[in-house]
């Protein structure tokens, strides 16, 4: 479809394809036939992908391929990055998307790959989205937990919920996902703002399960901030802004739901501030990961990331 970019790609994944080939050989010459699953390496995993992409020692199955790239390039990897974007601008095994294909190609652009901030320049990235494989996968449930509506409020952290309580929390993880944030993080968020309830009202008038100042429910189009909904809505909007615009960076988009981005970006990391040092911690021994995926597209990059503090 792309005579130039074409090129491009032959190019690139000859250098990329023989690096990635070395690891497959080394992995399958210590691994079983039969492997249950694939290592979680994201290298490895891209080496996998890209036999399946051409078929080279194993059945050309380009679907796979697609799933074993996304999950490589969750963990990081650029190459699988430049790679799935190439497989969705060009509908090789999947089906075409624009969207996906700059999505894939921005994230690989943004580590530096030239490549893909050429290919950026014959698709469409009009349409903003998140693919579901880009989120961390969910934990591990028991058989029984796998069989509730809403395993993640059975751990620790969350099973004395009372009932009222617990359907908030129900609430919160089918609504997450929507917005690309891992339902760990929503919780947590929701636990630390108004413990789950739906009425809380803060001496600063903020509002609601996500605790939302008025400014913050216009800039959202929040129309009734006690509505378990609407406001739902608009902090998993503001939770996933904040999330682009640090990158990522869980303890700065955590610290700036708590004290606002303005003070974030003017303290250049988390502000010295009693109340928003002890919320992020909180929020961060609930959700335990320092990073979170984030859709570039959703918010321009603060000028502070790369040189914040997360220093206690």
């Amino acid at each position: 479809m792309f005579a130039g970019p074409l090129e491009l790609r032959s190019a690139g994944a000859r250098a990329f394809g023989a690096r990635r080939m070395l690891v497959l050989a080394a992995m399958l010459l210590v691994a079983p036939a039969a492997a249950a699953e694939p290592p979680a390496r994201p290298d490895v995993l891209a080496a996998q992908a890209l036999a399946y992409e051409h078929g080279e020692g194993v059945p050309k199955d380009q679907r796979k391929a697609a799933a074993l790239y996304c999950e490589a390039a969750r963990g990081g990897d650029v190459g699988a990055m430049f790679n799935l974007g190439w497989m969705y601008a060009n509908g090789r095994g999947v089906t075409r998307d624009d969207a996906l294909a700059a999505f894939f190609f921005g994230r690989a652009a943004r580590e530096g790959h030239a490549q893909a901030r050429e290919m950026l320049k014959f698709v469409d990235g009009g349409r903003p989205v998140y693919p579901e494989c880009m989120l961390p996968p969910a934990p591990a449930a028991t058989a029984e937990a796998a069989a509730k509506p809403a395993a993640l409020i059975d751990g620790e952290a969350y099973a004395d919920l009372p009932p009222d309580k617990r359907r908030i929390a129900e609430a919160v993880v089918k609504a997450a996902p929507q917005f690309g944030i891992d339902p760990r993080l929503a919780l947590a968020i929701v636990a630390a703002e108004s413990n789950f309830r739906p009425d809380a009202r803060s001496d600063k008038d903020a509002r609601g399960l996500m605790q939302l100042i008025s400014a913050t429910a216009a800039r959202f189009n929040v129309m009734n901030r006690f509505d378990i909904e609407d406001n739902l809505q608009g902090g998993l909007a503001y939770l996933r802004w904040l999330l682009a615009y640090y990158q990522g960076r869980v303890s700065l988009a955590v610290a700036a739901y708590n004290a606002g981005e303005g003070a974030v970006d003017r303290y250049k990391g988390i502000p010295p501030y009693a109340e928003t040092r002890a919320y992020v911690q909180r929020v961060q021994h609930l959700f335990g990961e320092e990073w979170h995926p984030y859709d570039p597209s959703v918010a321009d990059s603060s000028t502070i990331v790369g040189r914040a503090s997360d220093d206690e």
